[in-house]
């Protein structure tokens, strides 16, 4: 295919040169005269001048022009899928519509306990079983890597009437599962794949990083492309190859439950992106690599900052990793991940992404450069001398590993939708989460609706959050009490 086209991106930049004019939505007319505030222009002109309507707007009002499916096609044919279907939702509504497309929204499914939300939330939404595969989780570090391909197998002995099974790799750790033997495991059983790829955009790009779902021989595959791509954020596309799905029920299920007024801002950035990728995507990745390789030997030279490799890579735990996920372990320091996030951001102007009791994580990407990389460099040099006069950071009361294993009493849909009561957190455990309590980033609910409460994942999120951890989906934020559902009389 010809790959120096981008039928969106080019779309737009027509609409524009033909000075077409919509009386459709979006009102603001493409941020003309005086409906948009000048407040509003100030910040935001450029993105309403490129809010366009996606048909009787950019394209006709039958589609005729094939814009999004050309671009579409283009994104299969770039990354080696059957189909590419793009998503102005993120990533959380390409993977729900991915469960339900597989299940046909009853039955079972084999899920890695390090799930992010949405797919829990696929689970409220369908009615269906979870059946937890164990990830492989480290004690001393306490992260949670992607299930091996024998816990795979041992799902399947136990639960073959299963639709599928779903795989989160890479983490937002950067970890990743050996895919292309959890993917034989389970073609071997004759049941398709779901990889949530959403750290993995780039990854079809270069050859030196981790292993490309598709590559891998998995039936579906999601990724964000504003995560480790170039786009918008909610910009997602998920991918298909093989027989084991309908195309068809994969895409119907998508229409279920996405908006009917997609953003064209979104869909352009997606296929600029593909363009790039497939013309630079090997220079440009290759230098980022580089840049990261430098950054990371750098960082570890700062005293009191390890950057984690080797510990993530040993034998059980991580198949591969994507370095361009700089973790930094600030434990000598003698403080917290949560503590320097917010120095970070006060005295410096810089977000990291994940930070927990001790370490923080900057994602590198094609954008950064010797500046970018230098002005994080010139911020974590001083951070030595800065955590001398920060205060001992609250004790984290860490779960195990066992702890994580849901003991599931009823299905997710069931204990979210059905009677609840509010109860104090000292009195919750034992009973039956109604609600989902996530830590974030990275997103993995730690209560899950459904599942008993165990007193060990009540402390770790209370003390969780005395220690600066961000829940921001609990009911009550200050987790002095929790939603469970309601007991019957017999069971009070």
């Amino acid at each position: 295919m010809d790959h120096t086209q981008a039928p969106v991106l080019d779309a737009l930049a027509d609409y524009h040169r033909l000075d077409r004019l919509g009386f459709t939505p979006p009102s603001h007319r493409q941020g003309r005269g005086r409906g948009v505030d000048d407040r509003v222009a100030a910040v935001l002109g450029g993105a309403l001048r490129e809010d366009v309507l996606a048909t009787a707007g950019l394209d006709d009002r039958k589609s005729s022009n094939g814009y999004l499916s050309t671009a579409e096609e283009l994104m299969a044919d770039a990354v080696g899928a059957d189909r590419a279907f793009f998503s102005t939702c993120g990533s959380s509504l390409s993977v729900k519509a991915a469960i339900l497309a597989v299940t046909r929204g009853e039955g079972e499914l084999i899920i890695g306990r390090d799930a992010h939300k949405s797919t829990v939330a696929g689970l409220v939404l369908s009615g269906l079983q979870p059946r937890w595969a164990s990830p492989r989780y480290d004690e001393d570090q306490h992260i949670a890597h992607p299930p091996g391909p024998e816990e795979y197998e041992r799902m399947w002995q136990r639960h073959p009437d299963a639709s599928a099974a779903i795989v989160t790799s890479p983490t937002p750790y950067g970890t990743c599962g050996d895919l292309q033997a959890i993917v034989e495991v389970c073609h071997a059983h004759g049941k398709p794949v779901i990889v949530d790829e959403a750290w993995g955009a780039h990854l079809p790009f270069h050859d030196d990083l981790p292993t490309w779902a598709m590559d891998a021989g998995a039936d579906i595959c999601v990724v964000s492309v504003h995560k480790m791509g170039i786009g918008f954020e909610q910009g997602s596309v998920y991918h298909l190859q093989g027989s084991l799905v309908d195309p068809i029920r994969l895409s119907q299920c998508a229409d279920v439950l996405a908006t009917t007024s997609s953003n064209v801002l979104l869909y352009a950035a997606i296929d600029g992106w593909r363009r790039q990728m497939v013309q630079h995507g090997t220079q440009l990745i290759g230098d980022a690599l580089a840049l990261t390789a430098r950054t990371r030997q750098a960082i570890e030279r700062i005293p009191g900052l390890h950057v984690l490799h080797d510990e993530l890579l040993s034998e059980e735990a991580s198949h591969d990793y994507d370095p361009m996920h700089v973790l930094i372990d600030v434990k000598e320091l003698g403080v917290s991940g949560y503590q320097v996030a917010d120095w970070l951001r006060a005295e410096h102007r810089i977000d990291v992404g994940i930070n927990d009791h001790r370490r923080v994580e900057a994602t590198m990407s094609i954008a950064d450069d010797d500046e970018t990389a230098g002005r994080l460099l010139a911020a974590l040099e001083q951070l030595p001398d800065a955590a001398k006069g920060m205060p001992e950071p609250p004790a984290v009361a860490l779960p195990t590993a066992k702890d994580l294993e849901p003991v599931m009493a009823a299905l997710p849909r069931d204990a979210f939708f059905g009677p609840v009561e509010t109860v104090p957190a000292e009195q919750a455990a034992g009973r039956v989460a109604a609600e989902q309590v996530t830590p974030y980033p990275p997103g993995i609910p730690a209560l899950l609706p459904g599942a008993k409460i165990d007193q060990a994942i009540v402390d770790y999120l209370r003390t969780g959050l005395a220690a600066g951890m961000v829940i921001p989906d609990a009911a009550d934020p200050s987790l002095e009490t929790l939603r469970v559902a309601r007991a019957l009389p017999h069971e009070e």
